[in-house]
């Protein structure tokens, strides 16, 4: 037993298991997983292609730190079941104002990353529709007309939007389910080998390096707390499951890529998985693989914008953002915390498209990946303190589950490189003046719906 007994835990799960508006425990789960499964994992096999049989065990680390954290969080979404987790637990540990910045740099990581998802979708569609990628400046409004697209279904309802992401992230785990299955075929047949790769310690530190950004994303059943069915129980379990589903595909599916093709023409490759399958199966699936592949960036996307509205509801109902925002359409969804998170998603995708499709990927990436590691380490040291209060319960292992939490989050932040950490901590910090500004004005009136 995890110990104490909750009032809220007496819920009965029948009570509240046909909730309308709400997200059941399959949705949640769906929500986790098409939210980890982006457009990234599909590129990943081309970094891993030099480390060989280190990429395995990169997995693992990744694997091992991520499902760590997801328990301690696991475990404050049970015995705080509600609200919005980002904001929630750093600040029943640490005080609203180190929740506000932990919610704050939360946000600017959600929005960031459907402008990155964004342009990956399009990159992807591009495979199919070459025209896509050379007329002047439609890829930049295609991409911005998906951001809308998904932002519009989010605002028809939480169900409404829990329906597209299960049907995305089905869809989204046929290429890696594919992959998994030829693999399997192809080493036992003998008709592959795996090419063997030297395994060091500097290997395994850098395959874990690029591996770790594959497995954000678990916390996106956090954030809608209040939106999902049983929280108490649900969230948990769709987190813990969630997390250990897409672990488990990626060590397989990313594996058998990289263990099974040439590691000099893998590396070269824009579309590894493409590759796979044209090299193991037929030339013919390398542009069907690019569909896949952007609908999984679709799907990461539209867990992300259901993700988007609710850090700041729930800080506007604290009155540490403008109540304004705070307003609910009558599907209960809070449209202008939408408008303005897609509107910001907006101005990135167009003001920084001539960078370079590779280029700015790979830097929002690492940025989004450092802004979201503040919340990990936060979440982990808070998880400690906590159970340490008597805030939520207590059991063996747990606090050193916490401990390694905070240690893979702190050299996760390292990985991420120098650039990207002082990005990341320069968008946190832009919202101490706002919480300076809100804690010191008069609570507003709630606004009508």
């Amino acid at each position: 037993m995890m110990g104490m007994v909750r009032p809220s835990m007496q819920i009965s799960e029948d009570s509240t298991k046909n909730a309308p508006g709400k997200l059941g425990f399959w949705m949640c789960v769906a929500l986790v997983v098409g939210s980890m499964i982006g457009s990234g994992v599909f590129l990943l096999p081309a970094s891993l292609a030099p480390l060989g049989w280190n990429s395995v065990w990169g997995w693992l680390v990744s694997i091992g730190g991520t499902l760590c954290l997801a328990y301690a969080f696991a475990r404050m979404a049970r015995d705080m079941a509600g609200g919005c987790g980002q904001f929630t637990y750093a600040e029943a540990a640490f005080g609203p104002g180190i929740g506000f910045v932990i919610a704050w740099s939360f946000w600017i990581s959600v929005w960031t990353a459907n402008a990155t998802l964004a342009v990956a979708a399009v990159s992807n569609l591009s495979i199919l529709w070459p025209g896509l990628a050379t007329t002047q400046g439609l890829p930049a409004i295609v991409a911005v007309a998906l951001i809308w697209l998904l932002t519009l279904i989010n605002c028809l309802g939480v169900r409404t939007a829990g329906g597209v992401q299960v049907v995305t992230t089905v869809l989204k785990l046929i290429p890696l389910a594919g992959a998994i299955m030829v693999a399997i075929w192809g080493l036992s047949t003998g008709t592959v080998i795996a090419s063997p790769q030297p395994v060091t310690t500097t290997g395994i530190s850098a395959a874990a390096t690029l591996t770790l950004f594959a497995m954000l994303g678990f916390e996106s059943a956090l954030a809608a707390g209040d939106r999902i069915e049983n929280p108490e129980r649900n969230i948990p379990r769709a987190v813990l499951m969630g997390t250990a589903i897409t672990g488990l595909i990626y060590l397989l599916a990313c594996s058998a890529v990289t263990l099974l093709l040439p590691p000099d023409e893998l590396a070269r490759s824009n579309a590894p998985f493409a590759l796979f399958f044209s090299v193991m199966v037929s030339p013919a699936l390398g542009g069907i693989v690019a569909l896949f592949a952007a609908i999984a960036a679709l799907g990461a996307l539209n867990g992300y914008v259901l993700t988007q509205g609710e850090m700041l509801l729930a800080l506007a109902r604290r009155d540490l953002f403008p109540r304004w925002f705070a307003s609910q359409n009558r599907y209960d969804v809070p449209h202008r915390i939408h408008y303005l998170s897609s509107g910001l998603a907006s101005i990135v995708v167009l003001s920084n498209y001539t960078r370079g499709l590779s280029d700015l990927f790979l830097f929002m990436v690492l940025v989004t990946t450092s802004v979201t590691i503040i919340f990990y380490l936060a979440g982990a040291l808070a998880s400690f303190k906590l159970v340490r209060s008597g805030r939520i319960g207590a059991s063996a292992g747990f606090e050193a589950i916490a401990v390694i939490a905070a240690i893979y989050s702190v050299w996760a932040f390292y990985g991420a490189g120098l650039e990207a950490s002082i990005w990341s901590l320069g968008m946190t910090a832009v919202g101490l003046p706002i919480y300076w500004f809100m804690t010191r004005s008069p609570p507003a009136e709630q606004p009508a719906e």
